[in-house]
């Protein structure tokens, strides 16, 4: 059922300890032959476009086009489609860490369903503010989804034993049922959806990476077991960057893939 990121990484191994010596540290240290002196500015022609890629998004940045050139030749060969291959990229170039493939996994399809999803003018909700900020570029740039904050929705004061996450994510959910989900900050956002998804319609998609040390692992799991379509960071890694990375990451490539 899972479609899982493991880039070749075999049991016991970390994937720090498949990476080649000569790129250790992607952001400090040497890079691979092939990149050195490729990140000439003065003009975007010699930035090499992504393998794979059947064309370049008009709204990429030379800079962006080669960290994923990079990355990819970090990762080497995959068995990834083209959508997750974006994910796992547009992910690690924006947490900075190739180590997060090893804890980004996804549902069979959940790419697809997501970008069709989005193609369609879903609405995107996600936890938080920095979330929704991070998203509304891309969004603006392809299908012009509406991207909101489930905060919009919440108590000014947080409940009893609960919080403003969670309420707003009730009432967002009630007004949005086929929405888009991010959730990179509030488990109990994620473990508040995962109750309502039980009484009613599901979400379109659930892109979980609530971050820290408090319900975080745990309402991952509860995720994973929820037969959702869903795309997931497991651990206590996460954050408002990385799960609009992903978000963004499905919009770029399903304007790509329009037909033209």
């Amino acid at each position: 059922m899972w479609a899982v990121s493991g880039c070749g990484v075999g049991a016991g191994e970390t994937f720090r300890e498949t990476v080649p010596e000569p790129c250790q540290d992607p952001v400090h240290g040497t890079v691979p032959e092939a990149s050195q002196g490729s990140l000439g500015l003065a003009s975007g022609s010699d930035i090499a476009p992504a393998p794979n890629d059947p064309s370049a998004a008009p709204f990429d940045h030379p800079i962006f086009s080669e960290s994923v050139r990079r990355i990819r030749g970090w990762l080497g060969p995959t068995d990834f489609d083209p959508a997750e291959q974006d994910l796992v990229e547009r992910v690690i170039h924006s947490g900075g860490d190739l180590s997060l493939a090893t804890d980004l996994h996804w549902s069979a399809g959940a790419c697809a369903q997501g970008m069709a999803a989005l193609a369609a003018g879903a609405v995107i909700l996600t936890d938080t503010a920095m979330a929704a900020a991070a998203v509304q570029p891309m969004a603006r740039r392809t299908f012009a989804n509406p991207v909101l904050s489930v905060l919009d929705w919440a108590p000014q004061r947080a409940p009893v034993g609960g919080t403003r996450t969670a309420l707003g994510m009730a009432a967002a959910l009630e007004l949005h049922p086929g929405a888009v989900v991010l959730i990179g900050s509030a488990p109990t956002a994620l473990e508040q959806l995962l109750d309502l998804a039980q009484q009613g319609p599901p979400p379109a998609l659930v892109i979980g990476m609530p971050v820290g040390f408090v319900g975080v692992a745990e309402s991952k799991r509860h995720l994973a077991a929820s037969g959702l379509a869903q795309i997931r960071l497991d651990g206590s890694r996460g954050g408002a960057a990385l799960v609009a990375a992903a978000a963004n990451a499905l919009l770029r490539r399903a304007w790509l893939d329009q037909p033209r």
